[in-house]
């Protein structure tokens, strides 16, 4: 589980890969990964904000 999170979060599997190593869905993998302070967004501002723009349409 933490070595999932591990790849995951250092760009190596994305969340969706990173569950199927583990075995579960993505939701779970989420709450889980949460639960030992894990990031599952890696995503920086300047992403953030570009796929909010894309999202309204911008």
């Amino acid at each position: 589980m933490l070595f999932a999170g591990q790849l995951h979060e250092k760009g190596k599997v994305s969340l969706g890969q990173a569950a199927d190593i583990v075995g579960i869905s993505k939701r779970s993998f989420i709450e889980i990964m949460g639960r030992f302070g894990f990031s599952v967004f890696n995503y920086s501002v300047k992403d953030l904000e570009l796929e909010i723009k894309n999202a309204l349409g911008y």
